[in-house]
């Protein structure tokens, strides 16, 4: 690594920057000493631990190209994801999308077991026939359980082949603490996931499909030529600086969980809450946990990593 960095530094100094511009932050893997800007930051954060005091029952925050993980509280613990299920959902339209067996303007029909679908929704029936790109605005922004159905059942052949792809994807993306039974999340027994495996999850959505932004960071909307209005669940998306989304969850069983992303001063963190007793906590928990990030917590370029080093007045904690 110290040969690495010996390179780097020659080249840096020969070459234009651009030259690196396909990796233009790099996390740290050497230990300098850093001086933090809080008495947490001197304390042995481990998951059992809640030192900033979340109400909930499980919490994480990562950074979101990297995965690296800055603060949890029993983030393994297997709880009921309610619609934070839709996740994995929108990640297989989008893996459709992306190759090539749908597009944005796909008409998918409405089947007689989408039509059933309660809890939230946008009154889908047998005679409509939305395209993606609507019904994407309907999953993302309130949380359309016949929306997300009607998809499965065309993505997958039936709602049933789609939880098995669900799940399939899920060991691929390394999240063990997580089974599915359905793909909207209505509350089923032994249909869970952990606040980790929901921040997994959130990062291959967001690094993998970025775009998916185009539709978790709308606050208002409509469909059906204005005649149905869409008010995002995630409050954050209005409320919070820099919130690029990304889904909410509630129901009697889950009580309220969020994962919630945003971007600031080039770097994007994920904050997951589950079981938060109340709506309203479940938000100011997230806005917690990424205050505490954008706080705490910076990305260092290589070339500015040399200035930290002589630099003792940055409080930040280099990453």
């Amino acid at each position: 690594m110290k040969r690495f960095f010996i390179i780097y530094c020659i080249f840096n100094i020969l070459l234009p920057l651009k030259t690196f511009a396909y990796s233009n932050y790099t996390w740290s893997t050497f230990s300098p000493t850093l001086e933090v800007s809080s008495d947490l930051d001197n304390q042995t954060l481990d998951d059992n631990s809640n030192p900033l005091n979340i109400n909930c029952g499980s919490c994480i925050l990562i950074e979101q190209s990297t995965g690296k993980v800055l603060y949890s509280y029993n983030s393994h613990d297997k709880l009921y994801p309610a619609s934070v299920t839709k996740l994995m959902s929108i990640y297989l339209i989008m893996e459709s999308i992306s190759s090539g067996k749908i597009d944005y303007n796909t008409k998918i029909p409405c089947s007689k077991n989408a039509e059933s679908m309660g809890g939230s929704q946008i009154w889908l029936t047998t005679t409509e026939s939305l395209t993606v790109d609507e019904m994407l605005k309907a999953i993302c922004i309130v949380s359309a359980n016949d929306c997300v159905t009607a998809m499965a059942e065309y993505i997958g052949g039936t709602e049933e082949n789609f939880v098995t792809m669900m799940n399939n994807k899920a060991k691929e993306l390394g999240m063990n603490d997580t089974c599915f039974k359905n793909c909207h999340g209505i509350d089923e027994e032994g249909h869970v996931m952990s606040s980790y495996d929901i921040a997994i999850l959130s990062k291959a959505l967001l690094n993998n499909y970025p775009e998916i932004t185009k539709y978790t960071t709308i606050y208002m909307d409509s469909l059906r030529d204005g005649k149905s209005s869409l008010v995002n669940t995630n409050k954050l998306v209005r409320n919070y600086n820099g919130c690029t989304g990304l889904k909410t969850g509630s129901t009697s069983l889950a009580l309220y969980n969020l994962s919630a992303s945003a971007s600031k001063d080039g770097m994007s963190l994920i904050a997951v809450i589950m079981k938060a007793p109340t709506s309203a906590i479940r938000f100011e928990s997230a806005t917690s946990l990424l205050n505490y990030g954008f706080s705490n917590f910076e990305f260092i370029s290589l070339a500015k990593k040399r200035r930290y080093c002589s630099n003792r007045t940055n409080r930040k904690r280099n990453l």
